[in-house]
């Protein structure tokens, strides 16, 4: 296996995170805005705005775990992969417009919490996203370090820490505008080095007569498109933890709350396409690997896809490789900084800290430290090299437990803050228990998760029917499909604790939220969300008036202009 040496892997880093830092650098702002740090004045236009939501989601992890989907289940696995993930981006487009439209100058989805029911959801919320977005950045490190430790000299650890150095050094200064801007180019990169690797490496193989040879040797359930393992132990559990992630995740919430109101639905069925055609793209590496018999080093399925690129890539289409899954790690890895930065400056300090009274130029240097001690903490855990579908999906499936307290808070008058908060704790700690087996999965307990699965089953496809088709017909096809669910579940689903705790999590929570809410006979006026989350500084304007709960909503079209918002 070819590997890059020492110096022409440090200079390739060099050039690719010298010229993002470069870039960076021209829009960064002597008087820096902390609405444009966080989402660039909510007005950035289609283009900036499509290209940054494919490419934050077109990331290492996403292009190492569907090639390690498509290795483990064969020929339907980079499908469920990628399928499912493009879905997830489409996903959150009509509950984006619901949330825009009831809140225009967010900055987070917590931020929406603490006007809707107060301090409690909204923390909630807000260490949902610390957590997952913390996760995801220590992911996006260890598919740097298993990258460097196959195709150079270096080891796994001077990987970790020449990205981390990296994307740090780019984002720190102008937050949000670097990573929208940045991934702009880093996707231009991915694309155009995807449409080269995928078809040398198929080739290199053989061709189409790797499936003549290779299919033979796959087992029963690896050869069929429909595999009943590849479903149940990948596809479901992966459809049901993106939705959440559509809801949960903060680099998503960012872009949504950027982008110009108008154009929500154009950018986010744009890049559901793009995701989707370059993931589904890049996991069938795995297919490939698998028809070859190429066995992983190590046997860890991180090494995948660097060890593909060094045994059948000449030097330069390596090279071109290298650069393509650093950019696609860092186009993730800085939105993560700048989420983790605007949860902080916002939920925890602008909403909290500062009781009303924000110090914008404090704030942002809150935002900056937060992504430095965010940046040492997942230097630090990407040591553990944990397997990276694996973390997907249990963030994923963790983040269930949120997914139908937000949605009906901002749907329906009569949610609590009790009922939210209680849905997912109680949501949540069934999710553990039954994901780790902390009790049995037998007898009644087992039956038990079963029904609230069953019930998780009918939400999640009632979500979507409601996203998309309305009320009625999302009450009409969750309960359909909850009740039709029941029979097959009950005595099956148990040997399945992957996605048993991913529906339980889904079911518990709306049954507690449902359940509590109707005890109370107070409503919420929905207009109020604009009155108390608005910007936090207009141009040079002072902070938010001191006498009240909230900042007040500024000028809607602020004085400081997003760079891209073309």
């Amino acid at each position: 296996m070819y590997q890059l040496s020492t110096t022409t892997a440090l200079l390739l880093m060099a050039a690719f995170y010298g010229l993002t830092f470069l870039l960076s650098l021209s829009i960064k702002q002597k008087k820096e805005n902390v609405d444009g740090y966080m989402v660039s004045n909510n007005d950035v236009g289609f283009g900036i705005s499509a290209a940054s939501m494919t490419a934050t989601w077109v990331w290492a992890a996403s292009l190492y775990a569907a090639a390690s989907s498509g290795y483990k289940y064969g020929l339907s696995g980079a499908l469920h992969y990628g399928f499912w993930g493009a879905l997830m981006i489409l996903f959150i487009y009509p509950f984006g417009r619901r949330f825009r439209e009831l809140a225009p100058r967010a900055h987070t989805l917590a931020e929406i919490m603490h006007g809707r029911h107060g301090r409690a959801s909204q923390m909630i919320l807000a260490g949902s996203n610390l957590l997952g977005s913390s996760i995801s950045l220590m992911v996006n490190f260890t598919a740097a370090g298993a990258l460097v430790a196959v195709l150079t000299p270096l080891s796994f650890i001077h990987g970790v820490l020449i990205a981390g150095g990296g994307v740090l050094a780019y984002t720190i200064w102008s937050g949000f505008r670097s990573s929208l801007l940045t991934d702009y180019a880093q996707l231009m990169a991915m694309v155009a080095a995807a449409v080269i690797i995928v078809p040398w490496i198929f080739f290199t193989l053989g061709g189409p007569r790797l499936f003549e040879e290779g299919l033979p040797q796959l087992t029963a359930e690896q050869a069929s498109f429909w595999s009943k393992s590849a479903i149940l132990e990948q596809g479901a559990p992966y459809f049901v933890a993106v939705l959440a992630y559509a809801i949960g995740n903060q680099t998503i919430a960012q872009r949504l709350f950027a982008v110009k109101e108008e154009l929500i639905k154009p950018t986010f069925i744009t890049a559901t396409i793009g995701y989707g055609t370059i993931v589904i793209g890049l996991g069938m590496l795995g297919l490939i690997a698998l028809l070859a018999g190429l066995e992983p080093m190590g046997g860890d399925l991180n090494n995948l896809i660097p060890q593909m690129a060094g045994t059948y890539l000449p030097p330069f289409v390596i090279g071109l490789f290298f650069i393509m899954i650093i950019g696609a790690l860092s186009s993730t890895a800085d939105s993560d900084l700048s989420a983790l930065s605007s949860i902080v400056m916002t939920d925890i300090y602008g909403k909290n800290l500062a009781r009303g009274r924000p110090n914008p130029k404090l704030m942002l240097w809150i935002g900056r430290l937060t992504m430095v001690v965010a940046t040492l903490v997942a230097v630090i855990f990407a040591s553990l090299k944990l397997d990276i579908l694996s973390m997907l999906i249990f963030v994923g499936a963790l983040w269930g437990a949120i997914v139908f307290p937000v949605i009906t808070s901002l749907y329906w008058d009569r949610v609590t803050n009790t009922a939210f908060t209680s849905a997912v704790i109680v949501a949540f700690a069934l999710f553990l228990v039954t994901r780790f087996e902390l009790l049995s999965l037998q007898g009644a307990f087992a039956v038990l998760t079963e029904l609230l699965a069953s019930v998780g089953g009918g939400v999640v496809i009632g979500l979507m029917a409601f996203g998309f088709l309305g009320k009625v017909a999302g009450l009409t096809a969750g309960t359909v499909v909850g009740l039709v669910l029941i029979p097959f579940m009950v005595g099956f689903l148990r040997d399945y604790p992957v996605l048993l705790s991913s529906l339980v999590a889904y079911g518990a929570s709306a049954i507690v939220t449902v359940a509590i809410s109707l005890t109370s006979n107070k409503r919420f006026d929905f207009d109020q969300l604009a009155e108390r989350i608005g910007a936090f500084q207009t141009g040079d304007a002072a902070p938010a008036d001191a006498n009240r709960d909230q900042p007040v909503v500024t000028n809607q079209g602020s004085n400081t202009k997003c760079p891209v918002s073309v």
